[in-house]
């Protein structure tokens, strides 16, 4: 199940010093990687199961995972994500992010 997974790749995220470009950019493939290999299964994560502080920590890939995916479906997940935590989308943009990926999907 992806929820058991994503939980290490977000802790591991946390610690990793933003200051220390390799060790971000490797948290930001797993979770590329993840939300990639099933996007349906992602989109039912991020409806059931994903918290705020995830929400936030996965901001950062919204653009790849929407390019690689091409999924509307996966933008959409985010919008209700963006309604159901106000506090965490005003605080760091995360619109803006939602806004970027969705620009990287091709009609």
């Amino acid at each position: 199940m992806i929820k058991d997974r994503i939980i290490p790749i977000i802790e591991e995220r946390e610690a990793t010093d933003d200051e220390w470009d390799y060790g971000v950019e490797q948290c930001k493939n797993k979770l590329i990687a993840l939300f990639t290999e099933n996007i349906d299964e992602s989109i039912k994560f991020l409806d059931n199961d994903c918290t705020a502080d995830q929400f936030s920590w996965l901001s950062e890939v919204f653009d790849e995972i929407a390019e690689k995916t091409q999924s509307h479906a996966f933008i959409d997940a985010l919008k209700r994500l963006a309604v159901k935590y106000p506090e965490e989308t005003k605080e760091f943009n995360i619109l803006s992010f939602i806004e970027s990926a969705e620009g990287t999907i091709e009609d």
